[in-house]
């Protein structure tokens, strides 16, 4: 079931122009242009163990195809959860002669690469309770997953030769899926509540443009009686003459259709297309909500949208991609990275000790930047906000962020330069902060 529902969506995908765009938009803005990771050890940068991961990471060396970097690699990810449901990756080590950065790689795979045959009970010995598969994942007696049974190709490839399985354990695979149930052990592609829809909307439009094409093909017909005249035809051995006109199988543009010889002629009237519109918009409508996307992210159409319903329909996505960044993606794929990462610095000679890997989503573009920047500021000088958490709005890492900052100011002071920027030369009006009036402590 999960297989054919799989091959239904990646049809409508290839051949709907909605579904792609619903599958991009929520891969788009789940990751972006990546989400970015820091190497901290002990709550602060390590910044030879940053470097050294950047340097494999933020390159095509960590693609076991040499085609993708990291964030190459997420927006694969992405686009093949929604898609098909869940993505497997596997980490794939590799020897020191290799030359790269990192002794590992990652390798990202279709869901189809679960082998299903591998389902059931595991054998075990008399009086002791095993494991047991479930479409290609073990488990153990108490339900940790133990493994998976992978194919060497994937199952629809031209250049499958074999469809044998391996197992591979757990610690080197990541299944990266949305589990919206409990005990949910694969994942259903997000496009299952809208299969129906799209195919009911992909027929009515079909159906809708055939008539059109008939309608305005199809000019009129030519009747009347038969007065005697010569027809068109052919002289047959017996003199009788027949009508040597081809039935109408189809028709044309331009098309006339001569019923019988005569005068009158008679002009179709093509068939209007009340309420296409209407009920364009309801389906869509309806096919953006079983996306959880916002209608004018899903068509483009932004004829019926003004600053407040954008804003409130863009807060609601937020929300929605807010969730399945930490939620969802973060912990699945980027935890098994960073999980990855450490040992493979281990692996090469690097102390690890209290080494964590802090992820960054992307930022989102302001809707109105000169209102939502004031805003911002008047939170972090009232309190409400820190200057570390705006940076993560924004989609930068604090520490990298105060950093830089610092030495702006430095570089700014070494060349005796004041900017408007640097709020410890300037008030907010423009003024030197040394003549800003100092405020009274007295009590009022």
């Amino acid at each position: 079931m999960a297989a054919a529902l799989r091959g239904i969506a990646r049809d409508l995908v290839r051949n709907n122009p909605f579904a792609a765009r619903g599958v991009a938009t929520i891969a788009n803005n789940m990751v972006g242009t990546g989400i970015t990771f820091q190497v901290y050890r002990d709550g602060r940068i390590d910044p030879a163990l940053n470097a050294k991961a950047r340097a494999h990471f933020d390159t095509t060396a960590c693609d076991s195809g040499g085609r993708h970097d990291l964030y190459g690699l997420q927006l694969q990810a992405a686009r093949a959860i929604v898609e098909s449901g869940a993505v497997v990756m596997r980490r794939r080590w590799r020897r020191g002669s290799d030359g790269l950065p990192l002794p590992v790689q990652l390798q990202i795979l279709e869901p189809d690469y679960l082998d299903p045959s591998k389902h059931g009970p595991l054998a075990t010995t008399p009086g002791v309770t095993g494991g047991y598969m479930l479409y290609g994942v073990q488990f153990s007696p108490i339900g940790a997953r133990e493994g998976y049974w992978l194919y060497s190709g994937h199952p629809g490839s031209a250049r499958a030769t074999s469809l044998g399985s391996t197992f591979v354990p757990a610690a080197d695979v990541a299944h990266v899926f949305r589990a919206d149930r409990p005990e949910m052990e694969h994942g259903a592609t997000w496009l299952a509540p809208i299969v129906l829809r799209m195919k009911d909307f992909a027929d009515f439009e079909d159906a809708q443009l055939t008539r059109q094409k008939l309608a305005s093909a199809f000019v009129g017909v030519v009747t009347g009686e038969d007065d005697g005249a010569a027809i068109p035809g052919i002289q047959t051995e017996d003199g009788v003459l027949a009508d040597d006109r081809e039935p109408l199988d189809y028709i044309e543009p331009g098309t006339f259709q001569y019923a019988r010889p005569g005068e009158e002629v008679t002009f179709s009237s093509p068939p209007g297309v009340e309420g296409y519109a209407d009920y364009t918009k309801v389906s869509l409508r309806a096919i953006a909500a079983g996306l959880s996307v916002p209608y004018e992210a899903l068509t483009g159409d932004l004829s019926g949208v003004n600053f407040s319903s954008g804003r409130m329909g863009w807060l609601e996505y937020q929300r929605s991609l807010s969730t399945w960044q930490w939620l969802l993606f973060i912990p699945q794929f980027c935890g098994a990275v960073s999980a990855w990462m450490i040992d493979a610095l281990e692996m090469i000679g690097e102390n690890v000790d209290g080494v964590t890997v802090r992820w960054t989503p992307p930022g989102r573009e302001m809707i109105n930047p000169a209102d939502e920047v004031k805003a911002s500021r008047d939170a972090i000088r009232a309190g409400g906000k820190t200057i570390s958490q705006w940076a993560r709005e924004r989609g930068e890492d604090p520490d990298t962020f105060l950093a830089e900052a610092v030495a702006d100011f430095k570089k700014l002071d070494e060349l005796g330069l004041v900017f408007d920027c640097d709020p410890r030369r300037v008030t907010a009006v423009g003024n030197p902060a040394e003549a800003a009036p100092a405020k009274s402590t007295e009590p009022a």
